[in-house]
């Protein structure tokens, strides 16, 4: 059919004059983010991480050491982009502070 009227809410048939609502665009899914580390290497769920400085946790006098190694992590939203156990204690990293192990 190609002879249809475009109206802002509806479709219509110039031959018969029947109308039908005009569908929705499918909405686009969210793109997955792609977190990468340091080095421009992208991280997915229970890669391990190498820390590329040392960290003093926030709240105290204690430091992560640059060079330590996670155990899997796990990706996730928000500021703190990686979830691991790093030395016995869970922890949240940026993943510009890390290289892909």
């Amino acid at each position: 059919m190609t002879e249809v009227l475009d109206h802002p809410d509806k479709w219509e048939c110039v031959t018969c004059g029947h109308e039908w609502p005009r569908e929705a665009a499918p909405e686009a899914a969210p793109a997955a983010r792609v977190i990468k580390d340091a080095h421009g290497n992208v991280l997915a769920d229970g890669n391990c991480v190498i820390l590329t400085k040392d960290l003093k946790l926030g709240g105290g006098s204690q430091v992560l050491k640059g060079g330590s190694k996670s155990k899997p992590i796990k990706l996730g939203d928000g500021d703190h982009e990686i979830s691991c156990k790093m030395d016995g204690m869970a922890i949240g990293l940026k993943a510009c502070f890390v290289k892909k192990a």
